[in-house]
């Protein structure tokens, strides 16, 4: 997909890679984190629901990934 937008692969800073991808809109760019945030929670929720404990070893995601 950046080959699509023709941006430099290499950027450093991956904040400023974030605003280039959406044409230096920072409010497309925070919509679009967010919509990410939202999703990326969706399935750790599924995968909570279907791991066992054991498979994990004992460890669930807790209240710093809500």
């Amino acid at each position: 997909m950046l080959a699509e937008r023709n941006l430099p692969t290499t950027e450093a800073d991956p904040v400023d890679s974030a605003m280039a991808w959406h044409g230096n809109d920072a409010r497309a760019t925070i919509e679009a984190l967010l919509q990410d945030r939202v999703r990326l929670q969706g399935q750790l929720a599924i995968a909570k629901a279907c791991m066992s404990k054991g498979f994990t070893r004992c460890w669930r995601p807790g209240k710093e990934f809500e």
